[in-house]
């Protein structure tokens, strides 16, 4: 019986064996089937895997294009610094860290130190230092900060171009998919053509995010924007900021503004305005104020200024000559029956003169040169309906200018059917909104022998091989030669003698006109004005046209003829001179 046992309990145990070695062999065949997979089949795959863990990417910032003036010199360039970075998780002491850096670069060690704090391998400490900053940041040997080289945007003369060339990003490497470096000005406006196209570096790093010394690297250049020669003259872009910020001060305006065209090409070759802008600062020099530029962005009620084009329409026209008489001209007009008797606001019908004067005959000539309003509307009068508003198309009010800038206002023109006054009202500069460069080409157009020419920014871009890629304006004809010439007259008739003497430059005959409009806000007309002066020079054979507006000046200064007049002719003066026009021998 014990035999039988005994010789069970060895065939159960030999079973188990067997069993034991079956699974066993399973289990090798199993492991040798993951090994073969991995080691053989996906070691490819798993070596990539592997590597990916290791490797770190970096956006490579190519070097942005210059934007030139017209000249050469620069407004806006690229140059070299050194951005400090830190690996959070290698820091022993975030505090003694932190405030080691900010004292050497000059910045707030806090927001390094909650930086720090977040850990991580990668948090940036200050960018953009110059080269001799971080390396004195270097010398502390602290072995958990890192230094990048990144190429930063400058502009050598600061406000002064501001409101043309804008500004950047911080970095371009921040940048989502589709975003712009560029934030305002040209540099947003040409941000594909100035930025370039980032490279990449790929380098392995351990776990803290160390590189490895002598493992893969791989760095996929960056290729360089293209340059920008603008239309900017830096001196006179200079001239033109400096007279308004003089202007604001004298006159206690809440601004100013000015823009140069070149009558011909239609280059802007100034524009300017005051309070300015700090494109490397990224902050507008008004307390509370932001990017802004008045003479693209900005619209205003012209008044006076605007009777160019009535005036210009109706002698384009036939309707008028310069020598045709008005008369009985009043100091008062009422175009809305019984307006005069209930209202004294020229919008609702009841229109008046700037200052009381006699009845008396006046030529459309004479008219013109003192700006009466009552006279200006009964020379409109003339004109069939519906016809100011086709010039002021052609002139192109209620439309942009196609400028290379960006956020341009198209203005308005509000002559609504079955309305008695509104046709008054614009012929004298109301109930109508201009831009200031919309106003200023119009008088370009003038000078141009009736040509109205596009306004522009920019005059070429340069390819990284040198390659010049001329940019060419658009042009049409908006009234006659003659018409154009009739017109300049009646200008330097304005400067010699009526309300615009405040803009004239010595050895220069000049031509312009003058505005006074009251300021609209929120729908209401407030005591306060926009003074402006639009005018061009050498009369005969103009090269410069030069618009300037002033905001809410104080009352001594309220009319265009004290407050903007005499700014133009600093500008214009400047002009004329760095264009080297010479002196006409009727000036």
């Amino acid at each position: 019986m014990a035999a039988r046992r005994a010789a069970r309990a060895g065939s159960v145990d030999q079973r188990r064996l067997v069993l034991f070695g079956i699974v066993l062999l399973a289990v090798w065949m199993g492991l040798g089937y993951r090994l073969f997979m991995v080691q053989v089949v996906q070691a490819a795959e798993y070596e990539q895997q592997g590597l990916d863990q290791r490797l770190t990417r970096r956006t490579i910032a190519p070097v942005r294009g210059t934007m030139f003036d017209r000249s050469g010199n620069p407004l806006a360039m690229t140059v070299e610094a050194v951005s400090i970075y830190v690996v959070p998780d290698l820091v022993s002491d975030p505090v003694y860290t932190s405030q080691q850096v900010a004292a050497i670069t000059g910045t707030d060690w806090k927001p390094m130190y909650e930086r720090i704090l977040r850990g991580g391998q990668f948090a940036y400490m200050v960018r953009q230092v110059e080269a001799n900053v971080a390396a004195r940041v270097e010398a502390l040997g602290l072995p958990e900060l890192g230094f990048l080289p990144e190429p930063k945007r400058v502009y050598p003369d600061g406000s002064i171009a501001g409101a043309v060339v804008g500004m950047v990003r911080l970095d371009a490497n921040d940048l989502g998919e589709g975003e712009r470096f560029g934030l305002e000005g040209l540099e947003y406006v040409y941000d594909d053509i100035l930025g370039g196209r980032p490279g990449e570096l790929v380098f392995e790093s351990d776990i803290k995010g160390v590189p490895i010394p002598q493992a893969q690297r791989t760095v996929v250049p960056a290729i360089p924007g293209d340059d920008l020669v603008t239309t900017i003259d830096l001196s006179l872009q200079y001239h033109a900021y400096e007279t308004c910020e003089r202007t604001v001060e004298l006159t206690g305006a809440l601004s100013c503004w000015a823009v140069v065209l070149h009558a011909e090409t239609g280059e802007v070759l100034a524009m300017a305005g005051s309070p300015g802008f700090d494109p490397e600062a990224r902050r507008s020099l008004r307390e509370g104020g932001v990017f802004e530029n008045f003479v693209i962005r900005g619209t205003y009620e012209p008044g006076s200024t605007q009777k160019l084009i009535t005036f210009a329409a109706a002698l384009d026209s036939g309707a008028a000559r310069v020598d045709d008489v008005i008369g009985r001209v009043a100091d008062r007009y009422e175009v809305t029956p019984g307006a005069c008797e209930s209202r004294t606001d020229d919008i609702y019908g009841c229109f008046g003169d700037f200052a009381p004067h006699e009845t008396k005959d006046m030529s459309v000539a004479e008219i013109f040169t003192v700006s009466s309003n009552v006279g200006t509307i009964r020379v409109e009068e003339r004109l069939p309906d519906g016809l100011l508003e086709t010039y002021l198309d052609r002139f192109g009010f209620g439309a942009v200018t196609g400028v290379d800038f960006s956020g341009e206002a198209v203005g308005s023109i509000s002559i609504p059917a079955g309305c008695s006054s509104c046709a008054a009202s614009v012929a004298i500069g109301y109930s109508v909104a201009v831009t200031p460069l919309q106003m200023a080409a119009a008088y370009a157009a003038i000078a141009n022998d009736g040509v109205w020419t596009q306004p522009h920014l920019v005059a070429s871009r340069v390819d990284v091989d040198g390659r010049s890629i001329a940019i060419e304006p658009e042009r049409r004809q908006v009234v006659s030669e003659g018409t154009a010439w009739t017109m300049r007259q009646l200008l330097a008739r304005v400067v010699a003698q009526g309300t615009g003497i405040k803009a004239q430059v010595p050895g220069y005959r000049v031509g312009g006109k003058t505005g006074t409009a009251d300021k609209i806000v929120d729908g209401s007309y407030i005591d306060e004005t926009m003074a402006s002066f639009v005018g061009m020079a050498p009369i005969d054979d103009p090269k410069v046209v030069v618009a300037v507006v002033v905001d809410a000046p104080s009352y001594e200064f309220r009319t265009g003829g004290s407050a903007a007049a005499p700014a133009f002719a600093e500008i214009m003066q400047a002009a004329l001179h760095t264009l080297g026009v010479p002196p006409d021998a009727t000036g």
